[in-house]
């Protein structure tokens, strides 16, 4: 019986491998599409090379793969880092190769940092409110430094790395500033190490660097905490020597990179930053002294052939008096021939003049000249004569007008003489007239006067008040006791002193009459 039952086949179904993991990945991709998860993210060391980016995602109890596709990676507002705490947004799937479990992440967010990451952000921030990270603090590096000061454990393989990378880029003189890299006395210890360089002098025993290379190799960021502290921040801002930071790999930060002049990716990289190639600068100066050669060749080169042919170009002696030659030679034998022609030419010419003198013309052209002559002078008689009665008649009419002018003065005299007496009768009138009216308008203006002043007010039995200041006093409020006062009445003024309200007034004397002073005879009233 036990027989047949072990070799009747089972209900059970039957899997391979591969269906059985991608029956679990249906069943958790169903059972968990869209999930939220906020952890801490660990292992983050920046994107792969073919573009995801791996991680984990913890808390304090437990762990999770995550990965960001390439695509969803470079539309992320916020990248992943390093200790950030984070609300990741995805899918749970499983890895069948590995068989585990992982999120793939299409959204994520910070949620905060972990404890470690807040006290950098936190100093970061506090420090680059005090100008430690400003970009005008940093320095050029030197093209050549001669001594270069390395501030790193002597006994890690960075010193070896920068010693060997050196050693094939341009061999210089090194100093090796012994630290710890890692552990509490890490921080202070990198710290007197940058202001021991800093405090060391160019004439000293030891050789002042004109470079410092601060480098240690990569590690988590509890390995590279001293780096952060606020003593080594501060001694990098304030270094008088240019330098380089070459902490941890390329994906690590830390405060030490902010402060520095320049950061390197790795210690190897400060070196390569620090110091050119050697044989790089020997090829190029060679290749600038044979470029310079050339140059120089191909200048006088084509200097030279600028020379043989302005040479060339310039005419001989010979050339240039050839032509003159030739023109005075041709001229010289012209010249003979030309004095010929010329007296043959002259002599005809006389010839021709001398046929036209005979004597019958010379009788005629005197005829003429002397009719000319005789017709001139009777023209010239009658202008003269005619001028001379125009000036006559002239010399007439002026002597009569001389005749005329002693009856025309007098008659002129006769009307001045009226019109200046109608004139001096005008004037009296106007004058008479305008004195009656400004003495009628200074009538008015007086009473004007009169009835606008306030002595007229006082002639009813009023007075003025002042002050010692002669400033009127027109309220009771305005006066203190023990006032000297001054009161206007109609017929003079009178000093008063004040009392308060509550002391009883005194009768007053009796006022003697003033003696009125005579008015002077013949003295009346301005108004």
């Amino acid at each position: 019986m036990s027989d047949i039952f072990d070799d009747s086949p089972t209900n059970a179904a039957e899997f391979t491998v591969s269906e059985l993991s991608g029956s679990i990945r249906r069943t958790v991709e169903d059972a968990f599409g869209h999930v939220r998860v906020r952890g801490e993210i660990s292992g983050y060391r920046g994107p792969h090379s073919s573009g995801h980016a791996y991680f984990s995602l913890k808390d304090d109890k437990a762990r999770i793969e995550a990965v960001i596709w390439k695509g969803v990676f470079s539309r992320l507002k916020h990248r992943p880092e390093e200790g950030l705490e984070v609300i990741a947004t995805g899918r749970i799937t499983t890895y069948p190769g590995s068989s585990k479990y992982q999120i793939v992440i299409d959204a994520i967010e910070p949620a905060g940092a972990g404890a470690l990451m807040a006290l950098i952000e936190e100093r970061r921030r506090k420090l680059a409110a005090e100008g430690l990270f400003d970009e005008a603090r940093k320095q050029l590096l030197p093209f050549m430094p001669g001594v270069i000061g390395v501030v790193t454990s002597p006994t890690g393989a960075v010193i070896r790395d920068i010693l060997h990378r050196l050693e094939d880029r341009f061999p210089v003189h090194v100093i090796v500033w012994p630290v710890r890299v890692q552990g509490e006395t890490s921080g202070q210890e990198v710290a007197q190490a940058i202001r021991g360089f800093n405090a060391l002098t160019g004439g000293g025993p030891i050789a002042r660097p004109d470079l410092i290379i601060v480098a240690r190799g990569g590690g988590s960021l509890e390995d590279l905490w001293g780096f952060n502290d606020e003593a080594v921040v501060r001694a990098a801002a304030d270094s008088e020597i240019p330098l380089i930071s070459a902490v941890g790999h390329e994906t690590d930060w830390t405060l030490i990179d902010h402060a520095s002049d320049r950061r390197a990716p790795t210690p190897t990289g400060a070196a390569e930053m620090a110091v050119p190639v050697k044989a790089d600068l020997v090829a190029q100066v060679a290749a600038l002294a044979a470029r310079l050669r050339s140059a120089q060749t191909r200048t006088l080169d084509r200097r030279r052939e600028t020379v043989r042919g302005l040479a060339r170009a310039l005419p001989t002696l010979d050339s240039v008096l050839a032509l003159p030659r030739q023109r005075l030679d041709r001229s010289a034998q012209g010249l003979g021939q030309a004095l010929q022609l010329n007296t043959a030419n002259r002599r005809r010419g006389f010839e021709r003049q001398a046929a036209r003198v005979t004597p019958m013309a010379l009788v005629s052209a005197i005829r003429e000249k002397r009719q000319a002559v005789r017709e001139k002078s009777a023209r010239a008689d009658w202008a003269v004569g005619r001028r001379v009665e125009a000036w006559r008649n002239r010399l007439d009419r002026y002597a009569a007008s001389l005749a005329a002018v002693p009856r025309r003065l007098a008659d002129t005299q006769g009307r001045g003489r009226e019109r200046l007496t109608g004139l001096d009768r005008r004037a009296t009138i106007a004058l008479t007239q305008m004195l009656g009216q400004r003495r009628r308008g200074l009538d008015a203006q007086a009473r004007m006067l009169q009835s606008l002043s306030h002595h007229s007010v006082l002639g009813r039995g009023f007075a003025v008040i002042r002050d010692a200041d002669r400033a009127v006093l027109a309220r009771a409020a305005e006066v203190e006791a023990g006032t000297m006062l001054s009161i206007e009445f109609a017929d003079g003024e009178v000093a008063a002193l004040a009392q308060s309200s509550d002391q009883p007034i005194r009768p007053a004397k009796p006022a003697r009459a003033k003696a009125t002073k005579p008015t002077p005879p013949g003295q009346g009233s301005l108004f």
